[in-house]
């Protein structure tokens, strides 16, 4: 008595055949189940994407960086101008006023909370 699997008969004989089954399987591997498969290549790629975008922005601070750092070494006026305007330091005498946009009010709360 011979048993017959008629769900084999409704496969195409294109893909029955050994060899292009093979192939499909390591294909499907190669895809989805293998280390470099295309879900971990593609986040990858979009980490790599972010780290090129994040370099161009840190070599840009860096050279405004260098540029302040240039002038405030060269005149004291900048270095005076500088620690007035970032630290909000003043003369004895003097009486300071802070006016902030909006823009500016909102990342001060940030960094502080």
């Amino acid at each position: 008595m011979i048993i017959r699997f008629h769900f084999i008969e409704k496969i195409p004989r294109v893909f029955r055949n050994k060899y292009v089954l093979t192939i499909i399987i390591f294909l499907i591997w190669i895809l989805l189940f293998d280390s470099n498969n295309l879900i971990s290549r593609y986040k990858d790629m979009m980490a790599l994407h972010n780290l090129k975008i994040d370099r161009e922005y840190y070599i840009k601070r860096i050279e405004s960086d260098r540029q302040k750092l240039h002038e405030l070494k060269t005149d004291n006026h900048n270095l005076e101008k500088f620690a007035r305007e970032q630290y909000r330091m003043k003369k004895p005498d003097e009486d300071l006023y802070i006016i902030l946009t909006p823009q500016e009010d909102r990342q001060i709360t940030r960094r502080n909370n």
